[in-house]
């Protein structure tokens, strides 16, 4: 067999440690197993969550959701806001209406933008607050 070269030995090693700590001893708890499963989220359920996830995985859909968290905004206003033209912000907002995080509403000519209800307000500073508290 022939000699692992040191960048080999080396990539090893970094997988070794960048891997999550795993139980030493296979020892299952069976009692744990099976609470554990009975309330495990269906996998289309999970397929839909990871959908949702999706949609807020861009940082500009996000920093739309900032905006719209604290007020009812006009694309024009949003598009200065975020340094974007207005086109590009109706296409990210069109994206987060077809995922139902956002509403809308025109008036005359103007179409105004909001957040869909408080579950998207609440998710949004729960994770803006665990983000703060991590880098605390």
């Amino acid at each position: 067999m022939p000699a692992k070269s040191k960048t080999q030995s080396a990539k090893n090693q970094s997988a070794k440690t960048d891997d999550a700590p795993n139980c030493e001893i296979h020892l299952v708890h069976l009692d744990k197993v099976a609470a554990c499963q009975s309330d495990l989220v269906a996998l289309k359920q999970a397929q839909q969550m990871a959908d949702f996830f999706a949609v807020l995985s861009d940082p500009h859909r996000l920093r739309l959701i900032s905006a719209l968290a604290q007020q009812e905004l006009c694309v024009c206003d949003l598009a200065i806001a975020m340094k974007m033209s207005d086109s590009a912000v109706s296409h990210q907002l069109r994206i987060l209406r077809s995922a139902r995080l956002v509403t809308y509403r025109k008036e005359g000519r103007n179409v105004y933008y909001s957040l869909a209800d408080e579950h998207i307000v609440n998710l949004y500073r729960e994770v803006a607050d665990h983000l703060q508290e991590v880098e605390s």
